[in-house]
């Protein structure tokens, strides 16, 4: 029986400690191998070239050898190498961790020791256990990754929501589990999301009704205003537009910095990627074709003879269409609901930010941000890609194994 089965069986942890260079882990080992240990855990870290590496091992069972020889054999070979060695006597494994297991992501720009200390609080308050800590990324965020046991996830989210409010950070709390290695889908709004553009506000600059319909636009995305009525009132106003005016409107798109490499790297780790959009299909068109989008929708401007009528046409896509194209999109991918990740800023989100599996609310309105299971403030949209527990080292090595296309930004 394993010293992991067996809570009797008597272990060792030996920790060792100093400046990191090859060959240290297989020295210990290797030092340990004349005792006939057996391995219960090893731990290793390495930051800022300083090495820590711990490993739980089973007492002495070689012939004639005793637990004061190890310790003093294993002192005598970190002595040689300029290293410190502790060694802890004990019993059994790791003490089992408790039942509800999570992961905490924290981005920070910067991160602070204040803001670090405040959500490791939260967690105990909530009666969770922080079990591992990593980077997830240095920049352009830092982004680290608590493993949390001893806490539901939901009672956890809710908690560290309203303290990420407090602190100015941003926190995103998922279940752990094999289903947040499963293939997923991804659906993000279009505007002010993927773009930072509104793109109904590039085609009424070409009106010149601009100022107006920002006015409308704003208080929809509030909340204020019902989305179907504002659309309508805002697209009646670019009514005699000549229809060249979508490819110079094409032109003014610009992605959102990180959208890029988001959807890149996605797709690399055989994610299905779409997008709704309470604009138009002639720009998520274009986007859809230009970035390898899954799936796309969005309203349709109506174009009779070479000109814009003020009128849309076929099903409108308003904040409940977006949920319903989410599940669409989800049914088609087959993906299970609970596996989909949904991004948004505006009000018109609220339901398919609810609906999917983590709902991530990116640089967002107030009644948004309160509503999501997290949101991200940062102006960088590849900061999702964290939350999924993607490294930035991860990403960097992906792109450096095959390049991004011609002209794509390192974001």
């Amino acid at each position: 029986m394993s010293a992991s089965q067996n809570s009797d069986v008597r272990t060792l942890l030996v920790k060792i400690f100093g400046k990191d260079r090859p060959g240290i882990t297989a020295g210990l080992f290797d030092t340990l191998a004349a005792y006939a240990v057996d391995v219960v855990d090893i731990e290793q870290v390495v930051s800022r070239g300083r090495l820590v590496l711990c490993a739980l091992v089973t007492a002495p069972k070689a012939a004639g050898a005793d637990e004061g020889e190890l310790r003093a054999t294993v002192h005598s070979w970190a002595e040689s190498m300029k290293l410190q060695a502790e060694i802890i006597s004990g019993t059994g494994d790791n003490r089992p961790r408790g039942v509800g297991r999570s992961h905490v992501t924290v981005l920070g720009h910067p991160l602070t020791a204040e803001s670090t200390a405040a959500i490791a609080a939260r967690i105990t308050e909530t009666g969770g256990n922080i079990d591992r800590i990593f980077r997830l990324a240095k920049y352009p965020v830092t982004a680290v990754e608590f493993a949390v046991s001893g806490a539901a996830t939901e009672a956890l989210r809710t908690a560290l929501a309203t303290c990420a409010a407090e602190i100015g950070v941003d926190v995103a709390v998922v279940s752990a589990g094999l289903h947040r290695r499963a293939q997923r889908l991804v659906v993000m709004d279009v505007d002010s999301t993927l773009i930072q553009d509104e793109v109904i506000e590039l085609f009424a600059a070409h009106a010149g009704c601009e100022e107006q319909v920002a006015e409308v636009t704003a208080a929809a995305m509030r909340g204020e205003l019902d989305f179907e009525q504002s659309l309508h009132a805002r697209v009646a106003l670019l009514a005699g537009l000549d229809a060249s005016v979508v490819d110079k409107v094409r032109a003014e798109v610009r992605l959102t910095p990180g959208a890029r490499t988001l959807i890149r790297t996605l797709k690399r780790l055989g994610f299905q990627v779409g997008v709704v959009s309470g604009g138009f299909t002639q720009v998520t068109d274009d986007l859809q074709e230009r970035l390898g989008l899954d799936f796309a929708s969005a309203n349709t401007l109506e174009i009779v003879d070479g000109k814009l009528t003020g009128r849309v046409t076929g099903e409108i896509v308003d904040r409940a269409g977006k949920a319903r194209l989410l599940r669409r999109f989800a049914a088609e991918a087959g993906v299970p609901l609970a596996q989909t990740v949904a991004i948004g800023d505006g009000a018109n989100d609220l339901d398919m930010l609810n609906a999917a599996g983590l709902g991530v609310a990116f640089n967002a309105k107030p009644v948004v941000r309160e509503a999501a299971h997290t949101a991200v403030n940062v102006p960088f949209l590849d900061a999702v890609l964290y939350l999924l527990g993607i490294t930035r080292e991860e990403v960097e090595a992906a792109d450096a194994a095959e390049p991004a296309g011609r002209g794509e930004a390192a974001h």
